[in-house]
């Protein structure tokens, strides 16, 4: 069974506001000439910022944080952030795995930004909303 897609908007303006709340200020997550000197694409967003917009969808999925047993995600490819009003978008899937006997249901989530998945073995364990 497929979930409901969620988008969300990654801004520049989200990055500074992570930076603040993370102590993270590497400049490749703010600079254009940081990001490109270092071969990047790009300014990116933290990998925590993904991570945690990735964590949302599945609380949202859960009907609640303390729902969530367990989630974990690898990292394969940076979410590049433009400078523009509009930044960009990345969009969370899953699909339920599983209902166990004792109630937990298992997600294989899928993220991608501009078409391309920025996220590899990304699972949770969520209580199966009743």
């Amino acid at each position: 069974m497929d979930l409901p897609v969620q988008t969300y908007r990654v801004t520049r303006a989200d990055l500074v506001r992570y930076a603040g709340a993370s102590g993270d200020f590497n400049p490749i997550h703010w600079s254009d000439r940081t990001a490109t000197g270092v071969g990047l694409p790009g300014v990116i967003a933290h990998g925590m910022y993904t991570m945690a917009l990735v964590g949302r969808a599945v609380t949202g999925w859960a009907g609640a944080p303390d729902a969530v047993v367990d989630f974990g995600v690898r990292f394969t490819r940076p979410v590049v952030v433009p400078d523009t009003d509009e930044g960009t978008e990345v969009e969370v899937a899953a699909v339920v795995k599983e209902v166990t006997e004792d109630g937990l249901t298992r997600l294989d989530i899928t993220a991608t930004c501009r078409g391309e998945k920025v996220l590899s073995q990304a699972r949770a364990l969520i209580r199966t909303p009743r």
